[in-house]
This record gives structure tokens, sequence and C-alpha cells, in this order.
């Protein structure tokens, strides 16, 4: 009986040494949950470039961002399509306290680029992007800190690095 009893405390052992990592959080969840809108709004405020009096490569890196942006959505949603995780978030702002709040520029700054003089335009465009893409950033610092997900994680790494270069292109630009 003592050998039977040392098979089964093997088997329990290795049980435990074997167990795969969670393939995915909460918080791997929240992030994609919270970067989608976060993106879709990165698209609204890109597009509003190209019919607008810019410099072509301003224009051109907003093109660039748009497309970006739009891949990364189409990624995510699949990620959590395999997750069976709802795409949409809580929209409570409570809900979100932990992960560092929603980084979503006001929508109210959005509409009023929109409707900006073409004189005046240039400067609040540059103002807007730059801070919803420093917002994106600091909500994928969130993923690295507290997700599990190679890929989101991954993911989260590329935003910080993208977003960081474009804030500083951004920065440079005069208009």
């Amino acid at each position: 009986m003592r050998p039977a009893l040392a098979v089964v405390a093997l088997l329990l052992t290795s049980c435990g040494a074997t167990a795969a990592p969670p393939a995915h959080n909460a918080a791997d969840v929240m992030f994609l949950q919270m970067l989608i809108p976060q993106n879709r709004q990165g698209i609204e405020i890109v597009r509003l470039a190209a019919d607008r009096p810019l410099p072509a490569p301003l224009k051109e890196l907003a093109a660039a961002i748009g497309s970006t942006q739009q891949t990364e959505i189409d990624t995510m949603k699949g990620w959590l399509r395999g997750w069976n995780a709802p795409e949409a978030m809580d929209m409570d702002p409570q809900v979100h306290a932990g992960h560092g709040g929603m980084k979503m520029t006001s929508p109210d700054l959005v509409s009023a680029l929109k409707s900006a003089p073409d004189a005046e335009f240039g400067r609040r465009f540059l103002d807007v992007l730059t801070g919803q893409q420093q917002g994106a950033a600091e909500l994928a610092r969130t993923e690295t800190g507290s997700g599990v997900n190679a890929e989101a994680r991954d993911l989260a790494r590329r935003v910080i690095e993208s977003r960081t270069a474009e804030v500083a292109q951004l920065l440079n630009f005069k208009v």
C-alpha cells in the first residue's frame, strides 16, 4: 500500500509542476476592452486630417496611425472572441479605477476639433492627437504590470513604443 501512496503523491506533485499558466486573466480582457474604444477614437481623430490643410508628412502619419489602430482592433476582437469574452466593457468608470481609469480624450475636445476653422485646426489636431496617443500608452502600461497573456503583453509593449514615438513626431510638427 505504501508504493501506491508514493505513486499518488508523485502524480499529485507532478500535476502541480506541469500545470500551464492561465492563457489570459481579467487584466488582459480589460486591457483589450479598453484599448478597442481608445483606438476607435484615435481613428476618428486621424480621419479628420484627410480633408484639412495640413503638411503632407502629418497627413501620412495620421493615415499610418489609423491603419495601425484598425489592425490592432481586428486582432484584439479576435482574441476576445477566442477567449469567449465580450468586446464591450462595463461603462461604469468606477469599474476601471483599478486600471488607471479610462484614458479616452474628452468627446467635447473631439467635437470641437471637428468644427475648428482651418486656421486653428492644425494646432488643435496636434494637441488632441498627442493627448489621445499618450492615453493609449498609459493604458498599455497597466497591461504590462497586470496581464498574463503573452500576446496581449506584447501588444501593450508595442503600443507603448509606437505611441511614444508618434507623440515625439507630433511634437516636432509646426502648423
